[in-house]
């Protein structure tokens, strides 16, 4: 790997993000400590869900703020590594770092309240996340989203909104809508995987580079552009990623498909057996309790 030195300080830690991500931490700081006098309904936030909000908040700057980054524009292997860990590992440690009452300020007052409740419904929310991050990972689109700033900012954040929306049934409640069973909850995972599996196999089993943005020196430059800023990115003379590795670009691209694969799996299977294992505690305490109170009443009946 060539030295990422040379695209400067700004492109390789991405200052004003952090400051951005600085900002979102010291509000959640100030609210939390602050809860009962600007919150009416506020609870006390464990120590696992601030935990787990910083953690998200640092996951996400390694992903979309440090060198991590530039190397993703570089990568696709790593372009892939950061969408799964954003989205499949970021997004549930915000929503559970978060606490209820935060979340009633932000999203559920009308009219953010309607619009939130349509695109959780368990069903919609699997769809519209599966369908719009696999469409981004076809061919066309993604030359056309990577190399251009607007589309990119809004194709990542819709990905976003839908990653929360997709997560949301299975940490919270909707509202005052019944959460869902746990046996809902494994099929709803299931499905997950079973959705996002396509996307991956295309990369997967591509015999040839699919992607101008990495293959094509014009568009690999745009896409850099992202990233690097524009006085420092027109004073560098470079012909492509290939400046920087030597994987070939399939290899580097079967690699992506398979890392996403690998991310995805592990992590559904992580919550998988959560839900799976608090089912059979809870499952248990209720056999306990029905079984106490049969001996109970046998004892009162001799």
């Amino acid at each position: 790997m060539g030295n990422l030195a040379l695209f400067g300080f700004e492109a390789l830690w991405s200052p004003y993000y952090l400051a951005i991500l600085g900002i979102l931490a010291a509000l959640y700081f100030s609210a939390v400590r602050h809860r009962k006098k600007w919150f009416k309904y506020s609870e006390e936030v464990s120590w696992q869900q601030k935990a787990s909000f910083y953690g998200g908040l640092a996951l996400l700057y390694i992903l979309k703020g440090s060198p991590l980054d530039l190397l993703g524009h570089i990568l696709f292997s790593v372009h892939m590594t950061q969408m799964a860990l954003v989205y499949l590992v970021v997004t549930p440690l915000l929503i559970i770092g978060i606490p209820g009452w935060i979340w009633n300020v932000i999203l559920l007052r009308s009219p953010v309240r309607q619009i939130f409740m349509f695109l959780t419904q368990p069903i919609l929310a699997l769809i519209l996340f599966n369908g719009i991050f696999s469409l981004y990972h076809t061919p066309l689109v993604f030359d056309i989203v990577k190399t251009n700033p607007v589309y990119h900012a809004a194709a990542t954040s819709l990905i976003f909104l839908t990653s929360l929306c997709m997560w949301w049934p299975v940490f919270r409640k909707r509202g005052n809508s019944d959460e869902m069973s746990s046996l809902m909850k494994i099929g709803y995972i299931f499905a997950n995987g079973v959705l996002l599996t396509p996307a991956c196999a295309l990369i997967i089993f591509a015999k040839d580079p699919l992607y101008a943005a990495y293959s094509d020196p014009a568009s690999w430059m745009n896409a850099m552009a992202l990233c690097v800023p524009g006085n420092m990115l027109s004073g560098l003379n470079l012909s492509g990623p290939e400046v920087f590795t030597s994987m070939p670009l399939t290899e580097d691209q079967q690699l992506g498909g398979i890392l996403m694969k690998i991310i995805q799996e592990a992590v559904y299977g992580t919550i998988l057996g959560y839900i799976f294992f608090k089912w059979v505690r809870i499952e248990r305490e209720k056999d306990n309790r029905e079984l106490q109170a049969i001996l109970s009443e046998k004892e009162h009946r001799i």
